[in-house]
């Protein structure tokens, strides 16, 4: 096969992050490897929000340029990008078809119209103002009775799919679109960021079992569930790192600036109340973990995720951030780190999601079906397909 290249831009609130990545085929075994990174500081967004397009546009530019050059010039012209931020979230619906013929035998077209039927049912009240960036099947049952795996070439007469849809606000998906074209890059398809980063932070034995993976970024925290190997819920909080900053500044009378410094441990050698330091980040993150215990709750699932929660992002590495999620969840905790092979050129997980996202552009260029099938199709179309092509590089 010959070379193929994906870019993935991770436009966050506090950083834009791009990663190119390059497969190729050595004795019939496929091979990718990182080529190029780019980071950049994130200007005019706000908690996920575009509040000034020409701002973003910038920092993408500066984030794509410095990839480009570590990737020894190599152009970016189009690229996979992540939608995150408050107002990205899920529901689950079902649809239901009757099978009429007289063999009573399931196809490929029944399949497809319950789902298009799950999506009708979707209340307007959940759908209004909003975009469907992924609609990912996680059920079927036939004639009432749960199948495992696709319900194609099974027979009954009634087929009905549980289908979790994930969707954004539709503005925000709009500006987020223009703001990258507006830097000169053309938009290959949208990938929400939870899903994005989960393909390379989680193994397949922990998407099995059941877990959670938060992503603590600067102003939001987001989350996705996995049962059974697909995910089952996903979530965006109003709440971040910034604010476990604003508290040291607040509860220790210092600027921002260096309170910032504290929260990372980069300030040593200076007196501070190491007990009251401690109580102040304790709260915001047991703030920040009793909010995500709520949702696990809404879905049945607290205290019922046997790999735990997963943390991961900008804020992973604050205080006894583990010692605490575990206390608030009753659950395993631990830091999250990428587990797909990246040849060394990033170390940390704050890059999954741009690195998931150039994976995910890679299998999608190697599909010629794919081409210009638009905006959030890549998980509808390809997603077992990716998973399976990814396990090969998980433990």
């Amino acid at each position: 096969m010959a070379q193929e290249i994906a870019v993935g831009i991770d436009v966050g609130t506090y950083e834009v992050k791009v990663v190119i990545t390059l497969a190729s085929e050595t004795g019939g075994k496929r091979n990718t490897r990182i080529i190029g990174t780019g980071i950049a500081e994130s200007k005019g967004l706000r908690h996920g929000y575009i509040i000034n397009k020409n701002e973003v546009a910038h920092s993408i530019r500066l984030a794509a340029s410095q990839a480009s050059k570590a990737a020894n010039g190599y152009p970016i012209k189009r690229a996979y990008i992540s939608i995150g931020g408050v107002g990205v979230g899920s529901f689950v619906s079902v649809g239901t078809v009757v099978i009429g013929r007289a063999d009573l035998e399931i196809t490929e077209e029944d399949v497809k119209e319950s789902m298009i039927e799950a999506e009708k049912a979707i209340p307007q009240s959940i759908s209004i103002n909003k975009k469907i960036v992924h609609s990912i099947p996680i059920g079927y049952r036939i004639d009432g009775k749960p199948t495992l795996g696709s319900p194609e070439g099974l027979k009954g007469t009634k087929l009905e799919s549980r289908v979790l849809f994930v969707m954004c606000l539709e503005n925000h998906l709009n500006d987020l679109i223009e703001a990258v074209e507006d830097a000169g890059i053309l938009v290959a398809d949208v990938m929400a960021s939870p899903i994005a980063g989960s393909f390379v932070t989680l193994t397949k034995t922990q998407k099995i079992a059941g877990c959670v993976l938060a992503n603590i970024g600067s102003e939001t925290v987001s989350i996705i569930v996995y049962e059974n190997g697909i995910p089952i819920s996903l979530e965006v909080f109003p709440i971040g790192s910034t604010d476990i900053t604003n508290d040291i500044a607040l509860g220790l009378k210092v600027p921002l600036e260096e309170a910032e410094s504290i929260k990372r441990g980069g300030i040593t050698g200076a007196t501070y109340p190491r007990k009251k330091l401690d109580e102040i980040v304790s709260a915001r993150l047991s703030d920040i973990f009793e909010l995500i215990d709520s949702h696990l709750q809404k879905i049945g699932r607290s205290g019922m995720l046997p790999a735990g929660i997963i943390i991961t992002g900008g804020g992973s590495g604050v205080g006894r951030i583990e010692d605490i999620a575990r206390d608030a969840l009753k659950l395993p905790s631990k830091i999250g780190r990428l587990e797909v092979a990246n040849g060394g050129k990033i170390q940390d997980s704050s890059w999954s999601v741009a690195h998931g996202l150039a994976l995910a552009g890679l299998l999608s260029e190697d599909e010629s079906t794919l081409a210009g099938i638009g905006v959030g199709k890549i998980a509808k179309k390809i997603w077992g397909k990716f998973l399976s092509w990814v396990k090969q590089f998980l433990p």
